[in-house]
């Protein structure tokens, strides 16, 4: 008798236990498909939201209006003011940079980079030329971005 009553209690313990194994089946099969497609719509909004982190979120952070600045600069050959506003458009790339990185191609972000190397000694070289050239360089990789 008390074995039938063990076997009982085995049996009840089993078929109570049945139900939790299919919640957690459906939590299972939840899990395998909601967690991969969450990281792919994660994925997704970082990849697409280059444009949205290229605004300026502030004035120190705002390429094109200093490319423009540096490029009236230059064309009243005012080299020292040319410099100093060079210097706050590397900044504010500095700051950009950090927010772009991973949405934007790295090659159109190491060429602006490189861009703005040349224009420091085109700027130093008081080259008036090759330091409009390397602005309107600088601003078309700008505009690439996040295409």
């Amino acid at each position: 008798m008390k074995i039938q009553h063990v076997m009982e209690l085995i049996k009840d313990h089993y078929n109570s236990k049945k139900g939790d194994i299919m919640k957690s089946d459906r939590m299972k099969k939840f899990l395998a498909v909601g967690i991969p497609t969450a990281t792919l719509i994660i994925f997704i909004l970082v990849m697409l939201s280059g444009n949205y982190f290229k605004k300026p979120m502030g004035k120190d952070d705002d390429i094109v209006g200093f490319i423009e600045i540096v490029i009236e600069d230059v064309n009243k050959e005012n080299w020292v003011e040319a410099d100093k506003n060079r210097e706050k458009l590397e900044k504010a790339w500095d700051k950009v940079v950090k927010r772009i990185q991973f949405s934007s191609e790295r090659a159109e972000m190491n060429e602006l980079e490189a861009s703005l190397a040349r224009l420091k000694g085109a700027i130093m070289a008081k080259d008036k030329g090759l330091a409009l050239v390397e602005l309107n360089a600088a601003y078309e990789h700008w505009k690439s971005l996040g295409r």
